[in-house]
């Protein structure tokens, strides 16, 4: 069937439209009679359904219910309401034609300038726990076609999705109208809107499909822009950060105080946040671009543990943490803060700070405080684009019992050791898990003495860690996050005085490797499971 014609020639310019007629059908009642109040302020008309009808209704402003125009009653408990050609032709005719113009007026029916429409809480339902038909009547047919209709026919009709466009929207009341410009805007939102709307539908039905193992036959992100950065990774690169629907990460912190967050700065506070997350007790991490030079947990009967998680990941490396970004994973004390007086730091990622350092701060203007959300959690799922696509993976988590899981590690040189240097090489493997491979970490007592990471080889990483490790390696722990596929990688750290090794082991050379552990008389266990972090 041929569509109508395009011909430029035909339409009329439409650039403010004035609104005379307001459709109005929302589940979120938020600012509704903010709105209500602003629209019978300036004469509009409101057309209303159901529940919103009667809130508009019973707060003293008139209201035309959708039935009055369409002649038809609400029926089938709510799901035929709006789906009507009284309704629908009212929102798609295009008034730059006078084709259009025409046959409104032989039909009798008014055009809508306005329409404010948000969804059934569909995904509010689905995490209450409801389950079958509790879900499916949660799923709007009506909305969604209003919401399409009127987006695509922004150049005469404005279309409102979400009550944070209610204040612009009201101050257009007061200049004339909609501009062309501002409904370009919304119907952008709807559009995306509707999308993510039936996306949630979409991996609902789905996972009903799935059974645990499977990931999604179709995937769709959607997320909204929060700011344009300064640039991106270089100065000549564009950048912005983008947050999703249901996100509890680094995207959804509060900055308290500091110059705005750049492209590495969000990359290194969440490396940092992998980090300092995985362990535990109070535990500090600092990263330098995108790497850890430091990553402690709190000294046995530490009278302040995250100032002393801090000074511990200090020493690791106190080079490289100049111009680092910190991340802990308990409230920032007073005491942190005053060690980090002296200490030129990007970025400190915290739950919280307690207000006197915060005061502490304050003297460090440009220091970026980011201040996690209450629900903060790490992501199950890893997405990493590619080209041409996008690789899912679960993410790569520890289990909360991994000391119980430590019991099964093969012991294949040496003895077991005690409790305490046990716990030292689960944090050394717990350690790696943040490091780009090929990663070596050397720790003591629970803290990160020695990184070598991001090695083509793993022998360089060897003694990359070992060289900065100095003479902190004697006595330490190490953790290797693949096999060593030589004897050369753990003879380096065997030669510099290493007590235990931890690596997954798997090698064709796995013999060789214990051979050399087992001449040095040093124990080494195999976990079976590696860690690669690309």
């Amino acid at each position: 069937m041929a569509g109508p014609s395009h011909d430029p020639a035909l339409y009329r310019t439409r650039d403010v439209v004035p609104v005379r007629r307001a459709l109005v059908s929302v589940s979120d009642k938020t600012d509704l009679l903010k709105l209500a109040e602003a629209l019978v302020a300036a004469d509009v008309e409101i057309v209303s359904t159901g529940s919103t009808a009667a809130t508009i209704r019973d707060a003293g402003f008139a209201v035309t219910d959708v039935a009055s125009v369409t002649g038809f009653p609400e029926s089938l408990d709510g799901r035929v309401k709006t789906l009507h050609p009284s309704v629908h032709a009212g929102l798609l005719a295009d008034l730059r034609l006078e084709d259009h113009e025409r046959q409104l007026a032989d039909l009798d029916i008014e055009p809508f300038e306005l329409v404010v429409v948000n969804l059934y809480p569909f995904v509010e339902t689905v995490r209450s726990g409801a389950q079958g038909d509790d879900v499916v009547e949660q799923i709007d047919i009506g909305g969604p076609a209003m919401v399409r209709a009127s987006a695509k026919n922004y150049a005469n009709v404005a279309i409102v999705v979400s009550p944070s466009s209610y204040p612009a929207v009201i101050e257009s009341l007061g200049t004339g109208g909609t501009s062309l410009v501002q409904r370009r805007e919304l119907a952008a939102r709807a559009f995306a809107h509707t999308a993510e709307y039936d996306r949630a539908v979409a991996t609902w039905f789905s996972e009903g499909t799935l059974t645990e193992e499977d990931l999604p036959a179709h995937l769709t992100i959607k997320a909204e822009r929060l700011a344009t950065l300064r640039y991106g990774e270089n100065a000549h690169q564009r950048a912005a950060i983008y947050t999703r629907n249901g996100g509890h990460g680094i995207a959804q912190a509060t900055q308290l105080q500091g110059k705005e967050m750049s492209y590495n700065n969000y990359v290194d506070a969440d490396a940092a946040l992998r980090a300092a997350f995985d362990m535990v007790k109070p535990a500090v991490a600092i990263i330098k671009h995108a790497n850890p030079c430091g990553i402690a947990v709190t000294a046995p009967h530490a009278l302040d543990p995250i100032a002393s998680a801090h000074l511990r990941a200090h020493e690791c490396d106190p080079v490289s943490a100049f111009g680092g970004v910190i991340a802990a994973n308990r409230t920032v004390t007073l005491k942190m803060a005053e060690n980090l007086r002296d200490i030129f730091t990007e970025v400190i990622v915290a739950p919280d700070f307690e207000p006197e350092a915060l005061e502490v701060f304050r003297l460090k203007k440009n220091l970026r405080i980011l201040k996690l959300p209450a629900d903060w959690q790490q992501e199950r799922m890893d997405v990493r684009l590619v080209s041409g696509g996008l690789l899912l993976q679960d993410a790569d988590r520890f289990p909360d019992d991994i000391e119980s899981v430590a019991k099964d590690w093969q012991l294949v040189s040496g003895e077991r050791p005690a409790d305490e240097e046990m716990t030292n090489l689960i944090f050394a493997w717990k350690s790696c898990r943040a490091v780009k491979s090929n990663a070596i970490v050397l720790a003591k007592g629970s803290a990160t003495v020695g990184i070598g990471m991001g090695q083509v080889n793993r022998v360089d990483s060897c003694r990359l860690a070992v060289e900065r490790a100095g003479d902190r390696v004697a006595g330490s722990v190490a953790a290797s996050d693949a096999f060593f596929p030589f004897a050369d990688g753990p003879q380096v750290l065997l030669d510099a005085g290493v007590s235990a090794i931890v690596q997954p082991g798997g090698s064709v050379r796995d013999d060789e490797v214990i051979a050399a552990a087992q001449a040095a008389g040093v124990t080494m266990f195999f976990t079976g499971e590696r860690h690669f972090f690309h």
